[in-house]
């Protein structure tokens, strides 16, 4: 699968930039900090990483690389994987893209690009026009035939065509329609444009956090401009707006970026409940796919709690997981960090990833579009990721203090036998040495949720605070073991 990290290529657009997307083709995120794994350092995913979708999903958002599900190729050796939790779990094998191409690394949603020279770009424009003009000249004639028909048929006693009567006023729409949800929602939303300080980079999509002028987004939308780049967002009034990275966390791939001399009327978007979304609900996605900003498309909640683990594709990428929320509504590089609101418009995720068809698969070279098959991080897990960042400008996440296998066939998500770098699997009096888990042990459940692999599992601890207690169902010697652990902390994505 693919995350929607894709930005697509941000050339100047007439009205307002274009936005990325999730293929998390986004370009390479600037050296990305060194991250431990929610609990250990995770090893590269093998091709075969369990819960690994068949085909690898794109970031939806921006940048170039694709966000598939965040995990990296397996070594070499072919040796399994196993995750330290000192390091930072890699993404199984195949992962979803940035729905928005963010990262570095192939064109995904949010493709990297770099500024067209100036000749190209005029000799560009130049041939556009003159397509346009040929066809507006075939435009008219085909106008003036038809009218002119129209009019000799006029008074021809079988004509079946019927003129709708001219009504007065505006027509009107019940509050839970596309166009109306999408009306309030627009005013709300910007297309943002990131760029590194060597002048790569892409767009991907945001929305009005909070009246101070914060903007939630996807972290692989905003990666480029981390350290020292450029970012802008513009709104669809076309109002553009300077702006700087107030947090981000990898991990999770959300960030908060703030509008500088932000406008005082400002509305905030409605936060929904993520977790009361069943299945079978109406969607509505917003964003700008390819750069076409503002995009509006709509469908309907495929599934809940889909594991995903997306990554731009580079070799320094970190992973990112998520239990998400699966779409079918249209979603492309460029709709990374874009809201996907509920038939009343409150949002309940932010557009993230894509399944990619190409070859290339998460992370791939090709730049995809939508199968139908879009992943977003629940509201609820963004919220607080959100309100830690603008708090502290760094993310927490929980963990269980032991390292855990992303090789496929496991059965769930084995804790390996040893840690990354000859480290011990089992953090010595973490939450998982308290609660008597050893090497060995496979984790099938948290709580009630099955797990079938290590990402899997990560993905749904990462759902809850450090603090949280959770039940683990767990094999060992083929009898079956419950066990309650304390999830522990750990601060930041290094």
């Amino acid at each position: 699968m693919s995350t929607e990290n894709e930005g697509t290529a941000v050339p100047p657009a007439p009205s307002a930039p274009p936005v990325p997307v999730e293929t998390p083709a986004a370009s390479a995120q600037s050296a990305a900090p060194e991250g431990g794994a929610p609990t250990a350092q995770l090893p590269a995913v093998p091709p075969s990483a369990p819960g690994a979708p068949e085909q690898t999903p794109a970031y939806a958002s921006m940048g170039s690389g694709a966000p598939e599900a965040h995990g990296h190729a397996p070594g070499a050796s072919g040796a399994p994987v196993s995750a330290a939790e000192a390091g930072w779990p890699p993404p199984p094998p195949a992962v979803p893209s940035y729905a928005d191409g963010g990262g570095s690394g192939a064109g995904g949603w949010g493709s990297s690009y770099e500024q067209p020279a100036p000749k190209p770009k005029n000799r560009r424009g130049g041939l556009v026009a003159a397509i346009l003009v040929a066809a507006l000249v075939a435009g008219g004639v085909g106008g003036g035939i038809g009218y002119s028909l129209a009019k000799n048929n006029d008074n021809s006693t079988d004509s079946t065509t019927v003129s709708a009567p001219s009504g007065s006023g505006d027509v009107k729409r019940a509050s839970g329609t596309v166009a109306n949800v999408a009306a309030k929602a627009l005013p709300s939303t910007v297309t943002i444009e990131a760029e590194s300080s060597s002048g790569s980079g892409g767009t991907g999509t945001g929305f009005v956090f909070d009246t101070q002028g914060h903007i939630l987004t996807n972290n692989h939308v905003v990666a480029d401009a981390v350290d020292g780049g450029k970012l802008t967002a513009t709104f669809p009034n076309g109002k553009k707006y300077d702006a700087e990275v107030v947090g981000h966390a990898q991990g999770y791939d959300v960030a908060v970026i703030k509008l500088k001399n932000a406008p005082s009327d400002l509305k905030p978007l409605t936060l929904g409940d993520s977790d009361a979304v069943a299945v079978g609900d109406s969607t509505i996605a917003i964003g700008a796919p390819f750069g076409l900003s503002n995009t509006v498309t709509a469908g309907i909640i495929s599934a809940k709690n889909r594991p995903v683990a997306s990554s731009d594709g580079s070799a320094s990428s970190k992973a990112s997981y998520m239990s998400a929320l699966q779409t079918d509504a249209s979603i492309n590089p460029g709709n990374s960090g874009g809201p996907l609101l509920d038939a009343q418009g409150a949002v309940i995720g932010i557009n993230s990833a894509i399944q990619s068809s190409s070859s290339g698969g998460l992370g791939g070279t090709s730049q995809s579009g939508s199968i139908g098959l879009g992943f977003a991080i629940p509201v609820n897990q963004a919220k607080h990721v959100a309100q830690q960042l603008i708090k502290t400008g760094k993310p927490v996440y929980p963990v269980i203090g032991a390292s855990v296998s992303l090789q496929d066939g496991t059965g769930g998500a084995k804790i390996t036998e040893q840690g990354a770098s000859g480290s011990a699997a089992v953090t010595s009096g973490g939450p998982a040495d308290k609660a008597g888990l050893k090497p060995g042990d496979v984790i099938t459940k948290l709580d009630d949720q099955v797990i079938d692999s290590g990402p899997t599992l990560i993905g749904e601890i990462w759902t809850h605070q450090p603090g949280d207690v959770v039940k683990l169902t767990y094999t060992r010697d083929g009898k079956t073991h419950t066990a309650a652990v304390t999830l522990g902390q750990r601060d930041g994505d290094s």
